[in-house]
């Protein structure tokens, strides 16, 4: 972020900062198009308060630190707010948040009750129900007066047009509802390739794409229909299409409520407590939403969700941490613009912009070419990032991405860094496009899909290829496969480079006296010695007379045969057991089998009928490698025929390895609940597939019922399943 030239005073530099603010806000609230990333638009809202704090005098009510973000669009009608919205201030770390807990038990003497909640990447909304019907639904706007979009409440199924009254809640008189209007991640990267198509900056996540939706004028589509439709012109296709894509999204929407403004009737004394009359009433609250005693409660919320926060149906960029108790959220009271009993825990950013320096291309273990974006280095998600996969040619096409372009980039978790695509608003005219090669940047063989039709294109010289050779040497080694740690990827090159193998094949019949001929392997022994063996070199040995033992489909996925991966692998080891038989069975048998299919049985046949990939499965089995499963013939196995599925984190299982248990033992594990399905396994946070488990009443067991099924079979399961909730 450039500063004023010449080394301008503070008040230039306030000036500089409010224009920054104001205009990012502007993008924000009301084009739903930002320019700045969260992460920018973080940096500089702290250096004006820094600045602030260090020179009062430039402090004015119109400031962005003394008013609520956001404004009303003109295109709406105003809603003024019964009760004003403020903003949160953030933490941005646990000190910062320590802090916060600190003031408050300074100011009341005592830690209180506390609530903890995500803090949904949504749009803020008001609503207001009068004697239980839908009065009004308004965007915040600037806290006092937002936009009236309540024509569109009635094409959004999550918001209840009346509320429904409990014998524990009744339906107050009136009551001003908050709550956070969001698009679900399932539905975001389709949204964004409607986008792209139109030739348009994709949204940079799932908030924007909520508040762009929630914000269209249907009605005046409507209008505009019936207008065109009256004259028989020859736009109401176009216009039927524009408003049924409008309504499509509108429909997709989804609502989570966190709080309340003015309440008329029998009101609640805790947070907590109106969470469960909203609930009662038929609002969508969330059940993640925890009451906790102290600060070591608060960061162990906050360190969950920092690992879980790809687990939530929308996206989450904190943790809002509030007093529970209503009334001494009114003895602290607030600023002009946010709560003194309320801060919001934000985690590292997962979008962000940077510049895109070059687009260069891979060459993977099977022969694809794959374009990856070179960046100018950002720091997104905790790490530092300067690549990102771009797929293919035509992805490069739908983005719309130039080389010069800044663009955002995403990177979720420890998902692989992806860019979103281009700000077109920043485009100077000097980017260019890029130019697929036409031969491989390692071998130099020319590059053309495999077969007519690949979007894929890739190099032929799959036995001799540098890149691919490298590649699946360092494959084979992965978690996926043969899991060897000793082997990375700079051990993978130093073995082809100075020739200790020839293939992967030769990797599995390394000896003491080969990796001796290496100087990666070895260390200086001192003159007229031999060069003894590094301690990597003899873990390596170690590590690849286990991996000989492996199961039969953690070997099939070390042969890298496109398109098997651990879930066809571990299909094939079960169904069939044996790699000979498989490598001798036609498409027909292979594709029949539950998990494979015929793109995946033809791979499997084309891959066995080349001759060199022969030869690695002999130098596999001379090495001593295991190339059948040992239960192949072994009978029934407790879980066959019984269909699975894992949804939360089950106490003392990662998802592979559950997964696994389940998989060794017969099994099958689905990824959406069913009538089919026998048994849903439901840890922390388990999402809409519980609640679709509870409604076709399919057995639920948690952490014991997992143990029972694993140990003493389906009926033990059935005992021990979870009562459905009354």
């Amino acid at each position: 972020m450039a500063r004023a030239e010449g080394g301008a005073g503070p008040a230039a530099r306030w000036r500089e900062l409010v224009e920054l603010i104001e205009d990012a806000r502007r993008r924000y609230y009301v084009e739903d198009a930002p320019t700045l990333s969260d992460a920018e638009y973080d940096v500089a809202y702290r250096e004006l308060e820094a600045l602030e704090a260090e020179h009062p005098e430039l402090v004015s009510a119109d400031s962005p630190t003394q008013a609520v973000g956001g404004e009303r669009a003109e295109m709406f009608d105003p809603v003024e707010h019964l009760q004003r919205m403020l903003s949160l201030d953030n933490a941005f770390s646990t000190d910062e948040l320590a802090a916060w807990v600190a003031r408050v038990e300074k100011e009341l003497g005592s830690v209180p009750p506390l609530l903890c909640e995500l803090k949904v990447d949504g749009l803020a909304v008001d609503i207001v129900y009068e004697r239980g019907r839908l009065r009004s639904l308004a965007t915040r706007g600037d806290g006092r007066v937002g936009e009236d979009v309540t024509y569109n409440a009635r094409f959004i199924p999550a918001i209840p047009r009346t509320l429904t009254a409990t014998s524990g809640h009744p339906v107050p008189e009136l009551v001003e509802v908050r709550g956070e209007v969001y698009f679900p991640v399932a539905d975001f990267d389709t949204l964004n390739d409607e986008m792209l198509a139109l030739g348009r900056s994709p949204f940079a996540n799932a908030r924007n794409a909520g508040a762009g939706t929630l914000r269209q004028r249907v009605d005046r589509r409507e209008a505009e229909l019936a207008a065109a439709r009256e004259r028989g012109a020859g736009t109401v296709e176009r216009l039927e299409a524009d408003l049924a894509r409008a309504v499509r999204r509108l429909e997709l929407l989804q609502l989570v409520v966190h709080g309340v403004g003015v309440w008329h009737g029998h009101e609640p004394t805790r947070q907590s407590e109106a969470y469960a009359a909203l609930h009662g009433w038929g609002l969508p609250t969330s059940d993640r939403a925890r009451v906790v005693d102290d600060l070591a409660g608060v960061q162990g919320y906050v360190e969950h969700y920092g690992v879980h926060r790809h687990d939530v149906e929308h996206e989450i960029d904190g943790v809002v941490v509030k007093v529970d108790d209503l009334a001494t959220q009114g003895r602290l009271g607030s600023t002009s613009r946010s709560p003194r009993w309320a801060i919001a825990y934000k985690y590292p950013p997962e979008v962000v912009r940077t510049r895109l320096l070059d687009i260069e291309v891979n060459v993977g273990r099977t022969g694809r070419v794959t374009p990856f974006a070179v960046m100018a280095p950002v720091k997104v998600a905790g790490s530092t990032v300067s690549m990102a996969t771009l797929h293919n040619q035509e992805e490069v096409v739908r983005k719309g991405v130039l080389i010069g372009d800044l663009v955002f980039l995403r990177k979720a978790g420890d998902v692989i860094p992806e860019v979103l695509g281009p700000v077109v608003e920043e485009r100077t005219g000097a980017e260019r496009a890029f130019v697929m090669p036409t031969h491989c940047p390692s071998c130099g063989s020319v590059l053309a899909p495999a077969k007519e039709g690949d979007v894929d294109i890739r190099c032929p010289n799959q036995r001799s290829c540098p890149a691919q050779l490298r590649e699946r040497v360092f494959h084979l080694a992965s978690r996926g496969a043969l899991d060897i740690e000793g082997l990375g990827y700079k051990a993978a090159v130093a073995l082809l480079d100075e020739g200790i193998v020839a293939d992967e094949g030769d990797v599995l019949l390394l000896t003491p006296d080969d990796l001796r001929r290496s100087t990666f392997f070895t260390r200086d022994g001192g003159p007229g010695q031999e060069r003894p063996l590094t301690a990597n070199a003899e873990k390596l040995l170690a590590e690849l007379e286990v991996a000989k033992n492996r199961p039969l489909w953690r070997v099939i996925v070390a042969l890298s045969i496109r398109h098997v991966g651990p879930t066809a692998a571990q299909a094939l080891a079960r169904e069939i057991g044996d790699l000979d038989r498989i490598a001798s069975s036609p498409v027909e048998v292979l594709s029949a089998v539950e998990g494979v299919g015929p793109i995946i049985a033809e791979a499997v046949v084309d891959w066995f009928a080349v001759d060199w990939h022969r030869d690695v499965v002999e130098k596999w089995r001379r090495a001593g490698v295991r190339l059948a499963e040992e239960r192949a013939d072994a009978g029934p196995r407790p879980l066959d025929g019984v269909t699975v599925v894992i949804t939360g984190t089950v106490e003392g299982w990662s998802r592979d390895g559950a997964t696994l248990a389940v998989q060794e033992l017969g099994g099958k594990v689905s990824g959406s609940v069913s009538k089919k399905t026998d048994f849903v396994v439901v840890g922390e946070n388990p999402g809409s597939k519980y609640d679709k488990a509870v409604a076709l009443g399919r057995p639920v067991l948690d952490a014991a019922g997992f143990a029972a099924l694993l140990e003493r079979g389906p009926d033990a399961a059935r005992a021990a399943a979870v009562p459905p909730p009354v």
